[in-house]
């Protein structure tokens, strides 16, 4: 069945183009500081906001146009993934990320959700072995289901850490036989809303206990992907614990698990925790914990994750400039935890909405690429430091002072003079990439 018969394959057309099916700056296969464009971006299709989200919001129901809409059980799910895949085709998008609940039913038992998934990952590795399309990572949804009201790995109900740790072992097996190159964990519900009845010190210690039984599976079945943690604050509970990425990667360290984690950075979240999408990479990146992107962006004017295309495209540059610095993304890559609009409700919408997406990534790709190979902002950056390099700074930097010999070198300084950030012309500069 052929879902977009009016839509053929998108085409690369160059940005004087003006047609809205086409891309104007993403060349999949063009050369950019030495690999294909489509290595360094390595898109992915959401397969929940693509292929089950139904455009409903806190006030008022679905509106989705979708031909899946009066299906149910596998049919339902054997028909989203057709529809899937033939817009990944058509978008030239290689790589899929799920959860397990997005691909499959739930079913009325934990033995009937496995064999549902079983049933459509059989499906699914027809699709791919048709298309090449490959996944990029899988997960769980421990967040949804009533059972996990007061959180998964962190419910003070331990017949739900059990539930949980059951539906990761066969999501991870799942996205092991679909040869996803990651494995993530995003803690819908791991946090908590008052400390009046909450032991914060268990919780956090049995979210600890629960990633490393996750990481000896891993070893355990020989899953050779990557282990992703991502980032998320606030909602939906008012605490979470994996609240940002210094928050993370303290996380980690603190539970001997950081030399088996990375982070999957998502843009909204940044925005969620009060900072911005480059300063999330940014503490990634040179913690080299720099896993894998969520790439969308949120509404500054509301106070939820509003999971948009993303289309900025300063956010876009500033982003891949901690991409090339990081020497790429993979086995990661750009996935697209975006949705159309709840009043973008036809089926060629997704295509509008991924095209945006891509160009505003392919467009920060070239940008990036050309002001690290000009230097412009590192030799601004190296000589602000300067101090450091030599004389005293050189000494600090080495270790090879402490606060007696720093204090008889203050003693003998007859002025302190600092040098202006530059900050205003700094960000003409950009824009002047940005205009180009």
């Amino acid at each position: 069945m052929t879902f977009f018969k009016n839509i053929e394959k998108i085409r690369f057309e160059g940005k004087d183009s003006t047609n809205p099916l086409a891309f104007k700056y993403y060349d999949a296969d063009s050369i950019v500081a030495g690999k294909p464009m489509k290595e360094h971006l390595r898109f992915a299709m959401s397969y929940w906001h693509t292929l089950t989200g139904e455009g409903s919001d806190p006030f008022g129901t679905g509106t989705m146009e979708r031909p899946w809409n009066e299906l149910t059980g596998i049919e339902k799910s054997k028909i989203r993934a057709d529809l899937g895949f033939e817009l990944m085709s058509k978008l030239g998008v290689e790589y899929f990320c799920f959860h397990d609940l997005d691909i499959a039913p739930e079913g009325d038992s934990l033995e009937e959700k496995n064999a549902f998934l079983d049933e459509m990952v059989t499906y699914i590795e027809t699709l791919m072995a048709k298309t090449g399309i490959k996944c990029l990572w899988g997960t769980t949804n421990a967040f949804t289901n009533k059972r996990f009201v007061h959180g998964a790995a962190t419910s003070p109900n331990a017949d739900v850490f059990a539930y949980a740790a059951a539906q990761v072992k066969k999501a991870m097996e799942v996205t092991q036989r679909l040869g996803g190159e990651n494995y993530v964990f995003w803690g819908g519900r791991e946090g908590y809303e008052t400390l009046l009845n909450t032991n914060t010190a268990l919780e956090l210690d049995n979210l600890g206990r629960f990633l490393k039984m996750a990481v000896d599976y891993k070893q355990k079945i020989g899953f050779e992907g990557q282990l992703l943690i991502e980032p998320k604050p606030k909602e939906p509970t008012k605490h979470q614990y994996d609240f940002d990425t210094a928050t993370v990667i303290s996380f980690l360290r603190k539970y001997g698990l950081e030399n088996h984690f990375k982070l999957n950075i998502e843009a909204n979240h940044a925005t969620l925790a009060m900072h911005t999408f480059e300063h999330e990479l940014n503490m990634a990146r040179i913690e080299g914990m720099l896993g894998s992107i969520d790439a969308n962006q949120g509404d500054l004017l509301f106070g939820w994750d509003t999971d948009q295309f993303p289309t900025n495209i300063y956010d876009a540059t500033l982003a891949m400039i901690e991409v090339l610095k990081n020497g790429g993304l993979a086995p990661g890559g750009l996935n697209f935890d975006a949705k159309v609009r709840r009043g973008s409700f036809d089926m060629e919408d997704l295509f509008y909405a991924y095209i945006a997406g891509m160009d505003t990534f392919a467009r920060g790709l070239l940008i990036a690429d050309q002001i690290i190979a000009d230097g412009v902002f590192e030799s601004f950056v190296n000589e602000r430091y300067a101090s450091y390099k030599s004389g005293i700074g050189a000494k600090i930097v080495n270790g090879e002072v402490d606060f007696e010999a720093l204090e008889a070198y203050a003693m003998g300084l007859e002025e302190i003079v600092n040098t202006s950030g530059r900050q205003e012309m700094l960000e003409n500069i950009l824009n002047q990439y940005i205009y180009r």
